[in-house]
């Protein structure tokens, strides 16, 4: 779905970041949902301290006059925009695969976080660095970290996890499932109790579903 080249440009991005907030990538693993669900760590969660300036987003990582939300918004363009001064994007068309909806102009998306910054805050990134915060919110190294939806789809999950929300789209929920596991392995995440048992009883349903993440 999301074109790996250009996600490719902002991984090497953050390995120039000075060594001292580098986050060294890990060899990349494959494993079945159930296998993946298995492998998360359960913990209690707590939203204590929280607060979404806490994760620094939408940056210009290398330079090149995108920002986090253009650069998803171009490497998921299912018809390519127009890219105009300071990559201001217009045209184009998108697939929502959260609601299997196509969008018509970048006006109607958000990018969504596919772990929400707040739920990733309450399943350990409350203990991180500033500067590895920074680089969850604004993961272009994982197709996985960061999605094109409808505004409509991504306000109706907040930040809510699988327990609470599961995309409308019949045709979604495996990939969602998916895309969520791995993100939670990716950065090392927790899940509660709650969202452990939901991802175990919607598991069996998506028995051909793989889970694929690199460590971060």
């Amino acid at each position: 779905m999301i074109k790996t080249t250009v996600r490719a440009f902002a991984a090497a991005a953050l390995a120039l970041l000075p060594l001292a907030t580098a986050i060294p990538a890990h060899a990349a693993e494959t494993l079945s949902l159930h296998d993946g669900i298995e492998a998360l760590p359960q913990a209690a969660e707590s939203r204590d301290g929280y607060e979404r300036t806490k994760f620094k987003h939408w940056i210009d990582e290398d330079k090149d006059g995108c920002n986090t939300r253009n650069e998803v918004l171009l490497a998921e363009a299912v018809t390519q925009p127009t890219i105009g001064a300071g990559c201001k994007i217009t045209g184009g068309t998108w697939r929502s695969y959260y609601d299997d909806t196509t969008v018509q102009g970048p006006s109607g998306l958000d990018i969504d976080h596919m772990v929400p910054l707040a739920e990733a805050w309450d399943s350990g990134a409350s203990q991180w660095t500033a500067a590895r915060r920074q680089a969850y919110a604004n993961d272009l190294g994982a197709e996985r970290s960061l999605v094109a939806v409808t505004a409509k789809s991504n306000r109706s999950k907040a930040d809510q996890d699988p327990a609470q929300w599961m995309p409308p789209a019949a045709d979604a929920q495996c990939t969602y499932l998916s895309d969520w596991v791995s993100t939670k392995l990716r950065w090392s995440l927790t899940v509660d109790r709650a969202e452990r048992d939901t991802l175990r009883q919607l598991a069996p349903g998506c028995e051909e579903t793989a889970v694929e993440f690199e460590r971060v």
